[in-house]
């Protein structure tokens, strides 16, 4: 499929999704939540994805929402904003249950829906010039995309609501301090960084990713006992897959495991 607004490209088992409106700072319009929860679904369901890296075209990740669609609506916005939501929200959904990792590449601002979209990505890589912070109340409106549910489960509910009704914003480093970012490189640096820690992850056991992910996302909301049965299905599972399989013969044969994400 051919996109207007983003750039999906799959090489080496590596999906890259570009977001490509830097005219506009990257903000999500209505046909770039539509493209995100169309190729959220592709890489979902393609066998060649074993990593998804998020990405942006110019100098920003993306100032989230893009209110010039919002004022233009008039009366109609609460309709375009359910569409918009349903769309954004369909990618992110995605992006948290297929079983390739999600990367975020950071630079610029991630704002609003930028900011929500880039916490819903398994890891994050930020250049050091970036800059976070919520925005939504700033405009009069509440936070979408997912954020009140992972900010709270990953800074804890004080610091988010911190960052929902002041819009502080975090630098870098202030955003790694938090947690809400894995790693902090050298602007210069971050293409490089994404693309050495993408490659590294294509290499691994993609189902077993995807389990570490159900796992995680399931454990806020399960009692012990009942989190150690989905831990005990779930590796017994993963021991006839042909990786699990590779990772323990190769364990015993003194050897590094060639996994096929099977």
């Amino acid at each position: 499929m051919s996109y207007e607004t983003l750039v999906l490209t799959i090489e080496n088992n590596i999906a890259t999704i570009t977001l490509n409106r830097p005219a506009s700072a990257n903000a999500i319009n209505p046909t770039m939540a539509s493209e995100l929860s169309h190729a959220a679904v592709a890489c979902d369901k393609s066998d060649q994805v074993r990593v998804l890296v998020i990405r942006s075209e110019g100098k920003g990740f993306s100032v989230g929402g893009d209110l010039r669609d919002f004022a233009a609506a008039g009366d109609d916005v609460p309709a375009l904003i359910m569409r918009m939501a349903g769309d954004l929200h369909q990618a992110v959904s995605r992006f948290a249950r297929m079983d390739a990792p999600v990367i975020a590449a950071v630079n610029g601002i991630a704002a609003g829906g930028g900011f929500s979209l880039m916490l819903a990505a398994d890891l994050v890589v930020s250049a050091r010039s970036a800059k976070y912070v919520m925005a939504y109340t700033n405009a009069g409106l509440s936070p979408d995309g997912s954020s009140t549910y992972f900010l709270p489960r990953i800074i804890g509910d004080k610091r988010a609501r911190e960052l929902m009704l002041t819009n502080r914003v975090l630098s870098a480093e202030e955003a790694l301090d938090w947690g809400i970012i894995n790693r902090v490189v050298a602007d210069d640096e971050l293409e490089a960084s994404v693309a050495e820690l993408a490659g590294s992850i294509a290499r691994g056991s993609t189902r077993a990713f995807g389990q570490v992910k159900k796992l995680l996302n399931s454990s806020f909301d399960m009692g012990l006992e009942t989190q150690m049965e989905l831990e005990a299905r779930a590796i017994a599972d993963m021991c006839i897959t042909a990786d699990g399989q590779e990772g323990i013969n190769a364990f015993l044969e003194k050897r590094p495991p060639t996994f096929t994400g099977q």
